[in-house]
């Protein structure tokens, strides 16, 4: 059988939206903040743990996952709809092994090792050199019961690297599903869905429910920022979606106001309800099957979708608006701020894979100070910055090689070409 190429639909141009681009290097570098938090939090169970804890992180931390790592995989899904029109299945599939699975693999032997290892070292009863430990580390055994990560082990984990597993055989799925995906059958679903959203709030609450439904049945796993995998391969799949139709986009925007709104009220409630539940003797909000815990975790999952059409929605509306203006041609030069942004929209992945141990290693340090918290998680969040940076520009974006092994395309580009052009979401990047 050969495989169907996709069916041209209104969004057949890709256009360039860099805001996606900057929201997933405001995620990425976002990490960094969010991953020094954990070392504070009394609840999380982090590689490495301050002496003194506090019940802020959770707080602060629950306003952003509840939008940020389903938006990583949402812009995913929003790329992996031009990168399939472009390739077609099987040209998707290999760009997906090499962009996704040649830095998963080259990581899992030479970086994940470290935040374990690091953890065992926190007890001073522990003296296994890496080297030592690193066999034992890769000791896995094959279990189809936990997939995606169906590699497991006493001491192997995916990590922070759940992303990209998650990403990579979603990726995968999408494409042996395009493969065999009767073309007519797409075209019927597409515009069943475009009709559907013509109705006001309708691309705000129906695919609210799905997510809020397998929140609230399935659980929120905590290994993974507070979202249960199958949401996730919701948000993938409702990325995909968005992109096949111009008309999706023009109902982001047209609902935004309404998703915002819904999103606060939500977040209202079940953020206090949450922590009711938490304070609850024996009782885990993420996973226990009661009535209040199974509420605010459908609450939870539908304000998540709400936060997602509310910010692309406003992203999107105050773009057109610029676009309107006669002069907004006018101000297109470079600067500062471009240099940046397309540093950052070049180094996403890399950004991603090199920040958790960075973090790791620096916090094994600072929690030995004799300092306050905000002091400790401050210096944390500069050195692990300032350091990831660092790794990525010296030892990653320069050679071929080592831009391969960590996802980035061809050779090093001069600065000026690469910030004036910068990589477009539509490439299927992260």
């Amino acid at each position: 059988m050969t495989a169907t190429p996709i069916d041209p639909s209104p969004a057949a141009r890709p256009e360039r939206r860099p805001e996606l681009d900057a929201i997933r290097a405001l995620v990425v570098v976002g990490l960094v903040f969010f991953h020094s938090g954990l070392v504070f939090d009394t609840r999380d169970d982090f590689y490495v743990k301050n002496a003194e804890t506090t019940d802020a992180t959770t707080i602060v931390a629950g306003f952003a996952v509840v939008w940020a790592m389903p938006m990583l995989f949402l812009i995913a899904g929003l790329g992996s709809w031009h990168s399939l029109r472009r390739r077609g299945a099987g040209g998707f599939a290999v760009e997906r092994l090499l962009r996704l699975g040649v830095p998963l693999v080259f990581a899992t032997f030479a970086l994940l090792p470290i935040a374990p290892w690091i953890r065992l070292r926190t007890d001073p009863a522990y003296h296994e050199s890496y080297l030592e430990f690193l066999p034992r580390f890769l000791d896995v055994h094959v279990d189809v019961s936990e997939f995606p990560f169906i590699l497991q082990g006493e001491h192997f984990e995916s990590g922070h690297l759940w992303f990209v597993v998650m990403l990579l055989v979603y990726a995968l799925l999408l494409a042996a599903l395009f493969y065999r995906l009767p073309r007519d059958l797409g075209r019927r679903i597409r515009e069943g869905l475009a009709t559907a959203v013509r109705r006001r709030g309708a691309v705000v609450f129906l695919p609210a429910v799905p997510i809020a439904v397998i929140t609230a049945l399935h659980g929120m796993e905590e290994p993974f920022a507070g979202w249960s995998r199958w949401a996730y391969l919701l948000f993938f799949l409702y990325g995909f979606v968005l992109a096949s139709d111009e008309r999706f986009r023009t109902a982001m925007r047209r609902d935004a106001i309404p998703a915002l709104v819904s999103a606060l009220v939500l977040l209202a409630v079940g953020m206090p309800g949450f922590l009711v539940v938490a304070g609850s003797p024996g009782a885990d909000p993420f996973t226990d099957m009661t009535a209040p815990a199974i509420g605010v975790r459908l609450l939870y999952g539908a304000a998540g979708w709400c936060c997602l059409v509310a910010i692309l929605g406003l992203l999107d509306r105050r773009r057109t608006a610029r676009q309107a203006r006669p002069d907004a041609g006018a101000s297109s030069g470079g600067g500062t701020g471009k240099r940046v942004y397309g540093y950052l929209a070049a180094a996403v992945l890399p950004l991603y894979i090199l920040h958790q141990p960075i973090v790791v290693a620096v916090a094994y340090g600072v929690v030995r100070w004799d300092a306050p918290i905000v002091v400790k998680y401050l210096a944390i969040v500069v050195i692990s910055l300032t350091l990831t940076v660092i790794a990525y520009d010296l030892l990653v974006r320069r050679t071929r090689p080592t831009r391969f092994l960590f996802g980035m395309r061809g050779r090093p580009a001069p600065e000026k070409v690469r910030t004036r052009s910068g990589p477009a979401i539509q490439r299927g990047e992260l």
